[in-house]
């Protein structure tokens, strides 16, 4: 099929190269040009594995194009929209004036029988509102709800194997006219099975909205219990261990560390209350408010750790912290646990060196004051505390003897709980991960 995107940023570049390696015909449109030369040239402006690849080989195949011209879509049979939807400054409701420039932009092009697909996070209620738009504006054209799971690292594979498909669309036969044609779409991922659902706009918006909840919710309860085992001489590992062989919980999401972060989870919980309350339904994420409060509670908890590990004072002690973004595999360091600690820890004194194999450069726009090592052996050289708060393969993998013979002081703090502490203690060093005693 003959596929547009429009936005280009994380979602929208990879969903344009996967659906070109699907065998449609696509063009991705967005409105900077130096986004839209770099993909057109084969370099993803962010980290992703696995996207120059399909970026090559579907530019290659001439299945696949970029461009600024909202124009060049006149064409297509299905319109992604993908643009962002970040959290307004000072609110916690999420900024839908991209969507909504987005499908503005978009109703003058679309021809008749051609189907808009909304994929952007969205507040319930934001699909019926553009698809009475598009019914005003191009009224033998449909709009499709299909919330987007990706998850950061692995995003390529959840888009050409998705685990579900939503569709969100109007009770009628034009609804279900559209949705025959996302099925070719999506034919690959149906002809193997994947789990497709058919529900009503609200439905479909309010799914990505509840699963980051629940999954923020999850994180946050075992990083409440890592509180409790710290102070109960328990491990809050082997406890997760135990009530995750439970199958009605899970053990997945169920990992004590420094919290959850990136550009989804902490603006889409607030985003979901913020709407709540606008609908009248506020008491009914009131919890959320604690889940929030629990995970940023963590940051401050690493620092108070982090000083009672450096012999009660951070002043002038140097700290390596070995991680910037929010999770490994990626360049993403939106609302990073990591970077937050580090200029906590900074601004109380340490004189902190940040290491990150690919989120320096985004890690230096955001907190230009921090001091920044792309050579692992170089930043952890005189340490007198060495902060694991990123588990890439590189850190999780460390020789801690190797390791030890450069730092001053064989001080290691595992937020994340990511490596043996019995292999780092046989070497000498004072081992402290995330919801064990201090002492153990």
């Amino acid at each position: 099929m003959k596929i547009s995107v429009i936005g280009c940023g994380y979602l929208g570049a990879v969903h344009a190269a996967s659906m070109a390696k699907l065998g449609h015909e696509v063009i991705g449109i967005d409105t900077d040009i130096n986004k839209v030369t770099a993909l057109q040239s084969g370099h993803a402006p962010f980290f992703e594995p696995g996207l120059p690849e399909l970026l090559d080989e579907a530019l290659s195949a001439g299945r696949l194009q970029f461009s600024t011209k909202m124009s060049d879509i006149s064409d297509s049979d299905v319109h992604f929209v993908c643009v962002g939807t970040p959290q307004k400054s000072g609110e916690y409701a999420a900024d839908i004036q991209y969507v909504d420039a987005a499908f503005s932009a978009l109703i003058p092009h679309m021809r008749p029988g051609s189907v808009a697909v909304g994929k952007s996070t969205v507040p319930v209620g934001t699909a019926s509102r553009i698809a009475a738009l598009i019914e005003h504006g191009a009224p033998e054209t449909h709009l499709v709800w299909n919330p987007e799971f990706l998850r950061e690292g692995h995003a390529v594979q959840d888009t050409l194997t998705p685990d579900r498909l939503v569709y969100g669309i109007s009770q009628d036969e034009k609804g279900h006219l559209a949705a025959s044609i996302l099925d070719h779409v999506y034919e690959a991922a149906l002809a193997v099975g994947t789990p497709r659902l058919i529900v009503n706009y609200a439905t479909a918006e309010l799914v990505k909205s509840a699963a980051n909840s629940f999954l923020a919710t999850k994180i946050s309860f075992i990083n409440a219990m890592a509180e409790v085992c710290e102070v109960a001489g328990a491990d809050v590992t082997s406890l997760a261990d135990a009530i995750g062989m439970d199958d009605r919980i899970g053990r997945k999401f169920l990992n004590a560390g420094i919290g959850f972060g990136g550009g989804c989870l902490p603006k889409d919980i607030r985003a979901f209350m913020a709407r709540a309350g606008e609908l009248g339904a506020d008491q009914a994420l009131t919890f959320l408010r604690e889940v929030d409060a629990i995970n940023m509670r963590r940051r401050s908890k690493v620092v108070e750790r982090t000083r009672e590990l450096c012999g009660g004072s951070l002043i002038g002690k140097r700290i390596t912290v070995l991680g910037a973004t929010f999770k490994p595999n990626s360049d993403d360091v939106r609302d990073s646990p990591a970077l937050s600690i580090a200029a906590q820890l900074q601004l109380q004194g340490a004189n902190v060196t940040v290491t990150d194999p690919e989120g320096l450069a985004n890690a230096m726009k955001r907190f230009p004051e921090l001091k920044y090592e792309r050579d692992l052996k170089i930043s952890v050289t005189n340490a007198n505390a060495v902060l694991l708060l990123t588990e890439w393969d590189e850190y999780t993998q460390l020789d801690p003897g190797t390791i030890g013979n450069l730092v001053d002081d064989r001080v290691i703090l595992d937020g994340r709980n990511a490596i043996n502490p019995e292999d780092w203690r046989a070497n000498g060093w004072t081992y402290q991960g995330i919801g064990i005693p201090l002492s153990q």
